[in-house]
Order: C-alpha cells, then sequence, then structure tokens
C-alpha cells in the first residue's frame, strides 16, 4: 500500500486548524483543538517553520501562523517538509537511497516517469482544497475563539486526525 505517513496527516490535520481559525494559534491550541499530543504537535510545527510554511510568533499572544495563502501550499509542500523529497523508490532521481542491483536493473530510470506524475499530483492539491473538503467530513463549523475541544473519535476513524 502506497500512503503518507502518520506525520504528514497529522500536519496536514494542524494546518487545517489553523486555517479554518485564520487567527496565531499555540502547539497546546492546536494539541487540544485536533487531539494530537502536543509533543508531536511542537515537533511539526518546528519542521513547518523550518520549510517555510508557517512562521512562529513570540510572546503572550505568539504561536503559529501560516506562512502563505492555503491555497499557495501543495499536498507536496507539506510532505516534503515531514518526510523529505517524494521519492517512489531508490532508483527515482529524487531519492537519498541507492539501489543494489542499479548496474542490472531493467526498469533504471523508468519510475522518473511516475514519480513525477505522482509529485504533480501532489502539487496541485493545496491546502485551500484541504480545508474545504473538510466540511464534507461533518466537522463542527468553526468555533469561538478560545473553544478547544479535541476532534470526535469518529472522525479519527475516517482518517480526519
Amino acid at each position: 500500500m502506497f500512503k503518507v505517513n502518520k506525520l504528514t496527516d497529522y500536519a496536514t490535520v494542524v494546518l487545517i486548524e489553523i486555517v479554518r481559525s485564520n487567527v496565531v494559534r499555540s502547539s497546546q491550541h492546536l494539541s487540544k483543538r485536533t487531539g494530537i499530543p502536543l509533543p508531536t504537535v511542537a515537533k511539526l510545527m518546528k519542521n513547518l517553520n523550518k520549510a517555510g510554511l508557517v512562521s512562529s510568533q513570540r510572546g503572550a499572544g505568539g504561536g503559529y501562523a501560516l506562512s502563505r495563502k492555503p491555497g499557495d501550499i501543495s499536498i507536496a509542500d507539506v510532505i516534503q517538509a515531514v518526510e523529505g523529497p517524494i521519492a517512489l523508490t531508490a532508483c527515482a532521481d529524487t531519492s537519498d537511497e541507492h539501489c543494489g542491483i542499479e548496474s542490472v536493473c531493467p526498469v533504471q530510470g523508468k519510475w522518473n516517469r511516475v514519480n513525477t506524475a505522482v509529485r504533480v499530483a501532489l502539487g496541485e492539491v493545496t491546502l485551500a482544497d484541504m480545508a474545504e473538503d473538510v466540511a464534507g467530513f461533518g466537522l463542527h463549523p468553526r468555533r469561538a475563539v478560545g473553544d478547544a475541544a479535541p476532534l470526535e473519535p469518529a472522525l479519527l476513524e475516517i482518517g480526519v486526525k
């Protein structure tokens, strides 16, 4: 099965929460609101900040905000911020791994076409698209600022973690 890792899924959930609230949010608030453990949120925010997807603000009202518009952040950007370059196999041009049968492999270089197609497709889906689609999963409308209710367990089962 081909799938993104759990941290990438969580990063997307946290970013969608920032989009939905449209204000600076602390790691603690994001943790409470999404149900993702605080150490995990802190780790994700560090990676997302380093990748330039969020910016951090210090102080009493500090926290994190998107550094670009949601429509300018692709799912490929999120994956790369959390997991590194998108590479489906060890022989893809973007992979840091080396293949043990490279010298005799009949498909050497052929995976680049597939890898590029996946990267392009992931680049076409934006955070704005994902935030819009969340409404279809029955999430509650945006709550008042300060309301930190976690997501319902039923939502966790359908992949909204």
